[in-house]
This record gives C-alpha cells, sequence and structure tokens, in this order.
C-alpha cells in the first residue's frame, strides 16, 4: 500500500510517501525551487518522494491532499457573504483563483501527476484530520488524546480527540474565525513581522518585554473559557473578509498604528509580543487540561502551527496533566502532507499500525541526501581550488577535524546525510558554533544569518547529557519529549557540565521543539531596549544560547536519530575537556541559510552560502574547505543588502 501525500496551493507545499504505514521520504518544495514558503504543486518534491520509494505516479494505490477544498470554499463564501459589503475587495480577490483552479484540485493534481488510471483514486481528507493523523500516527504510543491547533483548516481552527491503534477520532473543534493561530498571526503582523514567517520572531521578542497588555487581551479581545475554547472580538480584527489582520479599533486599543516592517522596535512591540505569548500559554494549557479531563488519556500528540511555539511548550511540559507528549516536527501545512498520507494509509485502507518505541519519523531526516562524487561535483563546478579543500577517507576523521576546528571558535557550515522535514535544521543542514563564547550569537547573527540581533540560537546538547546543563522537564523525572521516544531513563554519567545531576531523569526533545532553562544562567533583570541593543549580558555558561530569560529552544542528540551529529557533538566534548574541566557537550545549531532564503537544499547551495557569508568552515560530506584556505580576494563576505541582491530577497 503506496500512498503520497500533498499539501499546497496555499503555503508550504510538501509532499510525503508513506508505504505499509513507513514513511519512506518527505520534502518542501521550498528546498529545490529557492522560494520560501512555496505554495505551488510541489513538482519537485513528489518527483524526489517517487524516486526514493522506487515508484511511478501511475504505481501509486492512492493520493491523498491535506484538506477539503469544497468545504474550505463553503466557509469562504459564508463569511464574505455575512460581512457584506465590508468583505467585497477580498470576496473579488479570492475568487478568481478558485474558480478557475482551486475547486478543480482532484483534476490539477492528476493532470500535474502526469495523468492517473482510475484504480488510483484523490482523497481530500480534512486540513485537522491531517494535523491529526501526523501528530498521532507517527507518535510511539498505541494510544494517546491529541490537540490540533493553527490559523484555520476549512472550518476547524482547533480539534481534539483520541487516536487508537490505526482508528482516529475528533471529538470537539472550534471553528473560525476564533482561532488561536490568527490570534498570534494579528498580533505578529502588528508588531511588524510577516504572517507565516514572523511568529518564530515574536515568540524570540516576547522575553525583552512584559506582558502588560495580558489582562486588556484577555478582556477586550478573547472570551477564555475554563476548558480553553474562546471566542475573539471581531470589532479588533480583519482577517475574516479583509486583506489585513487587524484594523482601526485595534490600533486604538494599543496606543497607535501598527509598526511599519523593518523599523526600529519599540518597548510597546515587545510587551505586546509577551502578552499575547501569556494569553497563548494560557490557552494551551486550558485546552490540555480539558483534554486530558474529557479522554482520560496519559499521553498527547500535537501538531498544528501552534505546536511549534516551543516556549507554551515547555510550560505544558512542565505544568501540563499529560505524562507524555509527542509533537510533530513538521507541524505546519508542511506536515500536512504527511498526514494526509498516513490518514489515507490507515483509516482509509485500513492498513494496521505498530507504534514504534522511538517514534516513526526517523529524526526528521526525510529529505534528499547527496553521494560523495556529486559532493566533489559541485566543488568543481563552483570553482574551489583542488588546494584548499581537504578529502577524508572516513566520516571520523571529518568529524575529528570538524570538531577541532569548533573549539578554535571557528564557525562552521555542516551539510551531513538526509536533509531535514520540518522548519528545524537538527545536524544534516545546520551552522554550528561554541555556544560558550559571548560574542558567538551577535556575529553569527550580524555576519552569517542576517537577521534580527534579539534572535536566539538553540542548543544542541549530547541526550545522555541533556539534564546536567538544561532543565527540560519535570524535576522529579516525570517522562517528557517532543517527538522523540521517551527513552527509558539514562544512566546519571560521572562527567558533569556544568553541574551534577544524579537525581533527575533525562527527558528528551529531538525535534528542538521545547523551551527549557540552562543550568547555572540568570535571567536578565533588565527588559525593553536596554535588554534588546546587547548592553546587558545574560550571565550563563552558555550565552551564546542563552536567551534573555535564561531559557533555551533545546535539541536533545542520540547516535540512533543523528548518526554523524552525535559523533561530532561526542568529539567537540573530548576536544574541549581539560585535566581541570570537563568538556562542553553542547554546540550552537542554528539552520543552514541566510535570512529570508530556505534552508539549503544542495551542496551547490551549500557553498555559495558559504562564500558569501562569515562562516569560516564547510563540511560536505567529507569535503571540508576553510575560508582561510581560500585566495585572500574570495575571504571577505558580502554585506547584508549584496546578500538581499543575490538572492531576490526583500
Amino acid at each position: 500500500m503506496t500512498v503520497l501525500g500533498l499539501s499546497c496551493w496555499y503555503h508550504d507545499a510538501a509532499a510525503a510517501i508513506v508505504r505499509d504505514g513507513e514513511i519512506v521520504a518527505a520534502a518542501q518544495e521550498e528546498r529545490f525551487s529557492r522560494r520560501k514558503h512555496d505554495p505551488e504543486f510541489p513538482a519537485q518534491a513528489v518527483a524526489f518522494c517517487l524516486e526514493r520509494a522506487g515508484v511511478r505516479a501511475e504505481d501509486l494505490d492512492a493520493v491523498a491532499f491535506y484538506d477539503k477544498p469544497l468545504l474550505k470554499f463553503e466557509r469562504l463564501l459564508e463569511t464574505f457573504l455575512t460581512r457584506a459589503p465590508r468583505g467585497l475587495p477580498a470576496f473579488l480577490d479570492a475568487m478568481p483563483p478558485w474558480l478557475r483552479q482551486k475547486l478543480w484540485i482532484g483534476d490539477r493534481i492528476t493532470d500535474a501527476l502526469g495523468g492517473l488510471p482510475e484504480s488510483v483514486p484523490v482523497l481530500f481528507p480534512e486540513h485537522h484530520e491531517s494535523h491529526a493523523a501526523s501528530a498521532f500516527f507517527p507518535s510511539p504510543f498505541e494510544r494517546a488524546a491529541f490537540i490540533t491547533t493553527d490559523g484555520v483548516g476549512e472550518w476547524a481552527t482547533t480539534s481534539w480527540g483520541v487516536g487508537d491503534g490505526s482508528t482516529l477520532e475528533i471529538r470537539a473543534e472550534q471553528h473560525f474565525p476564533h482561532s488561536l493561530g490568527l490570534l498570534y498571526s494579528a498580533v505578529t503582523t502588528f508588531c511588524g513581522f510577516r504572517v507565516n514567517s514572523g511568529e518564530y520572531k515574536l515568540m524570540g521578542l516576547a522575553p525583552y518585554g512584559r506582558p502588560v497588555y495580558r489582562d486588556l487581551m484577555l478582556d477586550r479581545l478573547v472570551d477564555l473559557k475554563p476548558d480553553g475554547s474562546f471566542r475573539l472580538d471581531q470589532r479588533y480584527f480583519t482577517y475574516a473578509a479583509g486583506r489585513r489582520m487587524t484594523g482601526r479599533a485595534f490600533a486604538d486599543l494599543f496606543g497607535g498604528p501598527a509598526r511599519v516592517p523593518e523599523s526600529p522596535i519599540t518597548v510597546r512591540e515587545m510587551d505586546l509580543a509577551a502578552s499575547v505569548q501569556a494569553v497563548t500559554e494560557e490557552i494551551v494549557l486550558r485546552m490540555a487540561r480539558h483534554v486530558h479531563a474529557e479522554t482520560g488519556e496519559r499521553n498527547l500528540c500535537l501538531a498544528g502551527g501552534v505546536a511549534l511555539n516551543c516556549v507554551a511548550n515547555g510550560r505544558l511540559l512542565r505544568e501540563g496533566p499529560f505524562d507524555q507528549i509527542w509533537i510533530q516536527p513538521a507541524a505546519g501545512d508542511a506536515g500536512g502532507a504527511l498526514g494526509a498520507a498516513l490518514m489515507a494509509t490507515h483509516v482509509w485502507a485500513g492498513v494496521p499500525r505498530t507504534a514504534t518505541p522511538a517514534d516513526a519519523m526517523r529524526g526528521s531526516r526525510l529529505g534528499p541526501e547527496f553521494s560523495e562524487p556529486e559532493i566533489a561535483a559541485a566543488f568543481a563546478a563552483e570553482g574551489f581550488p583542488d588546494t584548499a579543500v581537504e578529502t577524508f577517507a572516513t566520516d571520523a576523521e571529518v568529524v575529528t577535524r570538524v570538531a577541532g576546528l569548533l573549539a578554535e571558535g571557528q564557525t562552521v557550515g555542516w551539510f551531513q546525510g538526509r536533509a531535514e522535514f520540518g522548519p528545524r535544521a537538527l545536524g544534516g543542514r545546520s551552522i554550528l558554533a561554541d555556544p560558550r563564547g559571548r560574542d558567538v550569537q551577535q556575529r553569527v547573527n550580524v555576519q552569517v544569518k542576517f537577521r534580527e540581533s534579539f534572535r536566539p540560537f538553540a542548543p544542541a546538547v549530547l541526550s545522555e547529557r541533556a539534564a546536567d546543563v538544561f532543565e527540560i522537564g519535570r524535576e522529579e523525572g516525570v517522562g517528557v519529549r517532543d517527538g522523540g521516544a521517551m527513552d527509558q531513563e539514562i544512566a546519571d554519567t560521572e562527567r558533569t557540565f556544568p553541574n551534577p545531576r544524579s537525581t533527575v531523569s533525562n527527558p528528551q526533545s529531538p525535534y528542538m521543539l521545547l523551551v527549557g532553562q540552562v543550568r547555572g544562567a540568570e535571567a536578565l533583570s533588565e527588559r525593553g531596549e536596554a535588554a534588546l541593543d546587547g548592553r546587558y549580558a545574560v550571565a550563563s555558561p552558555l550565552p551564546a544560547v542563552t536567551h534573555v530569560d535564561g531559557s533555551a529552544r533545546v535539541q536533545t542528540v542520540t547516535r540512533e536519530r543523528a548518526g554523524l551529529f552525535y559523533d561530532l557533538l561526542a568529539a567537540f566534548e573530548r576536544a574541549t575537556a581539560t585535566d581541570d574541566a570537563p568538556g562542553c557537550p553542547v554546540l550552537v545549531n542554528t539552520s543552514f541559510n541566510v535570512r529570508g532564503e530556505p534552508i539549503v537544499h544542495s551542496p551547490a547551495d551549500a557553498l555559495r552560502v558559504f562564500r558569501q557569508t562569515g562562516i569560516d568552515v564547510l563540511a560536505v560530506g567529507r569535503h571540508v574547505v576553510t575560508k582561510a584556505a581560500l585566495p585572500e580576494a574570495e575571504r571577505v563576505p558580502l554585506t547584508p543588502d549584496e546578500i538581499a541582491a543575490a538572492y531576490g530577497l526583500d
């Protein structure tokens, strides 16, 4: 039973292929097209998935699209009609593409795949069914509750229910226009960031502010019930029938017009970010408590765009009622392609499901990989002199060389194995650095990523050392995870960094979807502009990955999931050990891209970003090159404006 799942024509187009319940491959189209959040039919991602599975489109048993277009069209029509004439301009914008294209998605899919025999149906699970399937079916649980929360699917904005074996039951939904995802996106745009990409920035900005508007939001914007359901006062929002998210009433409520994008960030934006983050966390906690009470389940699965809010996830782990949670690493719409394929496999076709102890996502390493000859050809095509490139005979030699360079303070572009599926770089397409340097965050943000200096970097840590360095879950050792095995308690080691944890089990966060505290870090007492401009440094043993509130978005790394990346972390720990102190088991891990561009896809992409930015070292497969080995004229990185011009970014 082989099913192709698709997500496209809205944003974050993706394809996934599932055979007999096993996830064979998954990828986002943006990685191939180099167009961030590419919404078009994922032709290149489909071609990769089919090739990886060794099948042709006509060999498939089914194709599954991640939502029901006709139901979504019904919602759009009803919404516009009930708000006429105010919604007329938006209605006139929306209808032509629907009438020309989106109402005929089944035919368009068939045409895009070169024609399908009648024996290959095109199936349409509901949007939140796809999210729920992506949350539960790959999880390590035979039975669990699930919650899916995002902007909007067809009508649903939140759903919850129970998965059991090969079955999935949605028991309740909240409907548009009352949406937690759209509330968060409304504040995101009001603060001058973009929907679908700026929410991460808002979450990163929140610790710089204070939640001074929390009560005002709950009093005027959000009518929140004890069970986590709520209603948004539509007098303050225009997204239901307009071209913008908020209107004049929203601006009046919060002291003036929205921030102009790229203009200086003020205390108001910081406080708005902190306030909507606090409201989001409260809603998530109430939802979880209600679902736990209604279902009696011990385990919880999460998906939907709101499940990428790792700060809320961290609170849910520490304060929520569930023993264990599992979060889909591709929780947004891209993951809907995978959920649709799994829904068709298990629910439509009735293929039995057996939960795997770790999870079925394979560390989210589901994308393309490149052979050593392909890598060598890319170096040659990009004009790298042979004398500048070190080629090693074994992976172990690469690991030793790169670990030594990291220990010297070098920044490394790391391109190894299969690409990750989802928004996080997990050690396959990563930029790495020593987290102990106080200038690392600013240097990498400004010279490599070309992004806002307030955005924090995530730490990757050896799984068995995680509890030594971070407080991720409950201190009493209740098991928690963000998508990895709720591994049995890992034996404490005698090595300690920065301090011993002899009585705490080791909660896992393999998909970088949980925020915990850095042990030994002190939250910055300053807030507002003084904190944002960097005049005050956070006191932390790992300053490059410690946010102003003493937190970090943690990735725990095992050899089972990460392979060579685990070996690199272990080698870095050895390289940084001294006679007087243990080594550091942590590396800065941020995605291998520049601001506004998708994560690198091919060796050629990696080589171009290396050449154009301030990255010191590049390791692609068994090939390693340093900037110091290049001709002097090639060592100078481009400016942010030059990067924007080179990539066609605004």
